[in-house]
């Protein structure tokens, strides 16, 4: 059986199992396979596969400790009837975009979940990925997941752990740097074992305390005598990240059913993305067998990415933006790290290298010859703000088809960019419904945008004839459960507080 280890050493493997129930090594790395790509997925076989077979297949190569009985339990859990799509994630047709002979375009929807965002195809997995694995966990041990979001991992997270047997959830969120409806659907969260706090910070603050929370050995063991261990649900956990590359494989059947490809034809896919997990599920993809061209990295105005896959230099000395797309608004890419171990060939000594550069001077430089062999994979791009509102209006205009401000970083950088020589087809991963992020999607077509959130949502559905999701409509009239707000040092004493209110609910 394959096993797990961290991208800094080979010191401590573990199973699948006990990967996702840590959430991360020991030493501060993220949890690695060295097995992944040994085995692929056949391609030929996918235009007959639906959503949950695909998921088996994938699910069964990357947790191999799992039991096949496991995995489909998890899946019919996951996604049967939690999802308003019966393809889960449906591919659509829109015009080409990136110039004269560019290849047809596709938008690959990921927000039909129970929160609108893409990060419910995995957050709606990893809670029974972690009950499974809890079951050979010690007698009465509970688990408190702990997280640091952006913007919709928090709500995405919190729905699928919410009153969950054995576990609690602490979400962080930097205060004032989320949209109001997101700020919503975690402040209003329902479930006894639920706590949400907003950081006096950024995104950066927030995920950078949460990573030392779990390196508090004398926290950890207070913890531990209490029966509780701590995990965590952002997709530092490779419980959280595994799920994504499911869709890159269920977008390329339905491209297949469609007709729009044959088997065999690489795909370009662009991937709005901040912490890097949603591209890399493409990566772990094209690792598995995917006919992956080109993945191309968007970002918004917080170009920390941009700049790295330019010039091998990562640097988050840098002004930090608050933007209309706030779940990119990130400097730190956690899922960096794990690309960086895969395309030098697994050199632990170089990773840990690096990520000590990083942690000492907030920047590291990676040799030409591995910035060259990235760069066989990734493209870049980035927008400004301007450049996002023209996206979602002219995304509009030509296609009648209404995108968020974070897809629409990527619909400007898909239209800045030629598609590679390669690419039978260009996929664009949209990542949230438009309806999360109404005010700045109004203003961006040019109408006029109340003072109300809830006001713009009806103001969009009356512009566009499109419909708001019942879910964050509902919002507006939910009552709000969590108003607390906590300075970066103190998060670790709330953390604390919420395991002593799951350890008292638990007796």
């Amino acid at each position: 059986m394959s096993l797990y280890h961290s991208t800094r050493s080979r010191a401590h493997a573990c199973s699948a199992k006990q990967a996702i129930r840590t959430g991360l090594a020991p030493d501060g790395g993220l949890f690695v396979s060295d097995a992944l790509g040994t085995q692929k997925v056949d391609v030929d076989t996918l235009a007959d596969k639906d959503y949950a077979a695909i998921a088996r297949e994938v699910l069964g190569l990357l947790l191999p400790d799992y039991t096949a009985d496991e995995i489909a339990a998890c899946v019919d859990e996951a996604y049967t009837g939690t999802f308003a799509s019966p393809e889960v994630t449906p591919v659509v047709d829109i015009a080409p975009v990136g110039g004269e002979g560019a290849p047809h375009a596709h938008v690959l929807e990921l927000y039909h979940g129970p929160t609108s965002a893409f990060k419910d195809v995995a957050l709606q997995m990893l809670p029974r990925l972690m009950a499974r694995a809890q079951a050979g966990a010690g007698a009465g041990e509970r688990i408190m997941i702990v997280t640091a979001t952006s913007g919709d991992t928090g709500k995405a997270a919190l729905a699928g752990f919410a009153d969950a047997p054995g576990c609690g959830i602490t979400v962080f969120y930097p205060e004032g740097k989320v949209s109001r409806v997101q700020e919503l659907q975690m402040t209003t969260q329902a479930g006894a074992n639920v706590a949400v706090a907003a950081v006096r910070g950024n995104f950066d603050d927030a995920q950078s305390a949460v990573k030392r929370i779990f390196a508090d050995r004398a926290l950890a063991d207070r913890l531990a005598s209490a029966g509780v261990v701590l995990s965590s649900a952002n997709s530092i956990n490779v419980g959280r990240l595994v799920p994504q590359v499911v869709y890159y494989f269920a977008s390329y059947a339905q491209l297949l059913r469609a007709g729009a490809i044959a088997a065999g034809d690489a795909v370009e896919f662009c991937v709005p993305t901040g912490n890097f997990g949603d591209v890399l599920a493409g990566y772990y993809a094209k690792m598995l067998g995917l006919p992956v061209e080109r993945l191309i990295v968007a970002s918004d105005k917080n170009n920390v990415l941009f700049d790295f896959l330019t010039t091998g230099v990562y640097d988050r000395n840098r002004p930090f933006f608050t933007t209309t797309s706030p779940s990119m608004d990130i400097l730190i890419s956690s899922n960096l790290e794990r690309m960086l171990y895969y395309v030098s060939d697994g050199d632990c000594e170089l990773i840990a290298g690096l990520m000590a550069d990083l942690a000492e001077t907030g920047r590291f430089e990676v040799p030409p010859a591995l910035l060259a062999k990235i760069r066989e994979t990734f493209a870049c791009g980035w927008a400004d703000e301007d450049e996002v509102a023209g996206a979602i209006a002219a995304c509009w205009r030509d296609n009648a088809y209404l995108i968020d401000p974070h897809t629409a970083c990527g619909y400007h950088v898909m239209e800045q960019l030629p598609a590679a020589p390669g690419a039978a087809a260009r996929v664009l991963l949209s990542t949230a419904s438009p309806y999360k992020f109404p005010r700045a999607v109004l203003q961006a077509l040019g109408a006029e945008v109340p003072a109300d959130d809830f006001a713009c949502m009806r103001a969009l559905e009356e512009a566009t004839g499109t419909t708001a999701p019942a879910q964050l409509a509902a919002l507006e009239a939910a009552a709000v459960r969590f108003a607390d707000v906590v300075d970066v040092p103190g998060m670790g004493a709330y953390v604390e507080s919420a395991a002593q209110r799951l350890e008292e609910a638990a007796r």
